[in-house]
């Protein structure tokens, strides 16, 4: 197995888990607001998406690009959602508890293994 093919397996891996999570805590969300709520099912819809994406085209740069801007935006959002809390979505700040935690772990090691698979340039970039 290749490096990239083990890079994007875990890639695979960390949509599905991280869609899983949103899927669940969806509902809860929905309890708090339509805005959250449907913030999770986005959230677990697009990164499911992302996973089925990658494993049936494994060199689309598109599924590549999208799961790193799905995840990097999901950590940026929880680290506004948790600091200041996010405009119309949760106004007010969230408690960090910890699956939130374990599941941005996660999804940071998916930005990772993503940005690991971005396509490599020689040269310099002036």
């Amino acid at each position: 197995m290749t490096a990239d093919a083990l890079q994007r397996d875990a890639l695979i891996v960390v949509c599905a888990i991280s869609a899983g999570i949103h899927a669940a805590l969806a509902p809860a969300h929905f309890a708090e607001g339509a805005g959250a709520g449907l913030g999770f099912a986005a959230a677990a819809v697009a990164l499911a998406g992302l996973g089925a994406a990658l494993s049936v085209a494994p060199r689309s740069r598109a599924a590549r690009f999208g799961a790193l801007a799905v995840l990097a935006g999901l950590l940026a959002s929880y680290a506004l959602a948790v600091t200041s809390g996010l405009p119309v979505l949760h106004p007010e700040p969230e408690p960090i508890d910890g699956l939130a935690v374990a599941t941005k772990a996660i999804e940071t090691a998916g930005l990772l293994a993503a940005l690991n698979l971005l396509p490599r340039t020689k040269g310099t970039l002036a």
